[in-house]
């Protein structure tokens, strides 16, 4: 009888803790404001491979997530009740799980910021008529990167870099970002006088600016953006000697010393108040501004012992150093540069250029925007990057970027009249919509 007592305690005690964890799990999951469940439910049905794999993952998840009832807020911070559970990190997400670009019920879903200065300029690209434009568009996504929560840390997670932290580490990452400083005035100032507009020029590195003598054109924006192997010396005449915002990771501020050394390069872009913005592209990343914001050497990586403050000639200064959003990188490719590329198998690697990235940043901060230097219909008439004046070269087209989406994108602004493209030989007029790229 007593055994019997005992098994028939035994039964009801593991139903009870069951059933327990039931309400746990899918109570917590129920209140996640990203329904991280339901989206990796869809996506792992189609993408993952191996039916193990699927059942671990869905596991893992289900049980990383869990607060004990604590609130998530979609504003950086989280509240949790007296007693609650602190989240912990999601169980890394490997990018060999999926055969092409997972998409989840969130994907398209990004942090917002403040309402956006509101702009007198008659002519802003804010008071575009363009139906594509204005439904793809969005004034007040969240740009620059800062401290995060680990609600964020796991939304963020289902994204490959440089649109999240998919692969990363969480201790690893967070020794970066929680000494990001949270930006404390806008990239831009606001102009004074009579004439509110934001004018802008973005300068790129293509052959196209060779002998263009756009130079004092260029120089007479308010602001000129410029990226990677941004070369002044000596090319003047063609793109200008002013750089306001320098766009750059840690590969191209590095790699584009040596690369064209040759060329008379000697350094980034150091004009007296400049600004920094950094793509956050991969782990090497983290690590560089760690070592940046510690004035130290990295410890590991590509660039191991290197001193970033050193790149910057003089002009590091916490305040005027940016590090954009995932989310704003991955609403320009959602919205604008969706490519067929990432239904491909290496579709973890595909992602817009700096280039681009850099005209978006542009169009989100200026009333007016002239992009030189990008690509254009004509582009074979050109050698890939301006400095190469001695012999013609031809355009490089790297796997990881989708060149010829965005030559067509930056035609399309262009006829839309939302950016002014630089173009030496003027094509017929194409179809002027802006269509945005679901």
């Amino acid at each position: 009888m007593a055994i019997q007592t005992f098994r028939g305690f035994s039964l009801l005690l593991v139903i009870s803790v069951c059933t327990v964890l039931i309400f746990l799990t899918f109570g917590h999951l129920s209140s996640i404001g990203w329904n991280a469940f339901s989206g990796l439910t869809r996506q792992v049905d189609e993408e993952m491979v191996g039916s193990g794999e699927v059942e671990e993952t869905l596991t893992k998840i289900a049980d990383s997530t869990k607060t004990n009832g604590a609130e998530v807020k979609s504003d950086q911070t989280s509240r949790t009740t007296p007693g609650a559970v602190p989240e912990t990190p999601m169980p890394v997400l490997s990018r060999k799980s999926f055969k092409k670009a997972p998409r989840w019920d969130f994907d398209d879903i990004y942090n917002q910021d403040a309402p956006p200065r509101q702009t007198t300029c008659a002519e802003s690209l804010r008071n575009s008529e363009d139906e594509g434009f204005k439904k793809a568009f969005l004034p007040n996504v969240r740009m620059f990167m800062h401290r995060t929560n680990m609600s964020e840390w796991n939304r963020l997670s289902h994204f490959n870099n440089p649109f999240g932290f998919m692969e990363f580490k969480h201790d690893e990452v967070m020794l970066a970002v929680n000494l990001i400083p949270k930006p404390n005035e806008p990239l831009l100032p606001p102009k004074t006088g009579s004439d509110k507009c934001l004018r802008c020029a973005v300068v790129a590195t293509g052959g196209i600016l060779n002998g263009s003598k756009m130079g004092k054109e260029i120089d007479a924006h308010d602001y000129v953006f410029r990226m990677n192997g941004a070369a002044i010396k000596g090319y003047e005449e063609d793109v200008g000697n002013r750089t306001s915002v320098y766009v750059h990771t840690a590969h191209s501020i590095t790699t584009s010393l040596y690369l064209w050394r040759k060329f008379g390069y000697t350094s980034a872009p150091k004009d007296e108040g400049i600004k920094y913005v950094m793509i956050p592209e991969g782990m090497r990343d983290f690590l560089w501004m760690e070592g940046l914001f510690k004035g130290e050497r990295v410890t590991a990586g590509p660039y191991k012992n290197n001193r970033p403050r050193n790149y910057y000639s003089g002009q590091y200064n916490e305040t005027r150093f940016y590090v954009l959003h995932q989310d704003f990188l991955r609403y320009v490719r959602n919205r604008f540069l969706n490519s067929p590329h990432l239904n491909s198998s290496h579709w973890s690697i595909v992602r817009p250029t700096n280039g681009a990235f850099t005209i978006f940043l542009a169009l989100q901060t200026c009333d007016t925007v002239s992009a030189y230097g990008f690509m254009t219909e004509d582009f074979r008439k050109y050698s890939n990057y301006y400095v190469e004046r001695l012999r013609k070269t031809n355009v490089i087209f790297y796997a990881n970027h989708d060149y010829i989406m965005e030559k067509n994108l930056w035609k399309r602004l262009h006829d839309s009249k939302i950016i002014k493209l630089y173009q030496k030989t003027v094509p017929e007029t194409g179809s002027p919509s802006v269509t945005p790229k679901h």
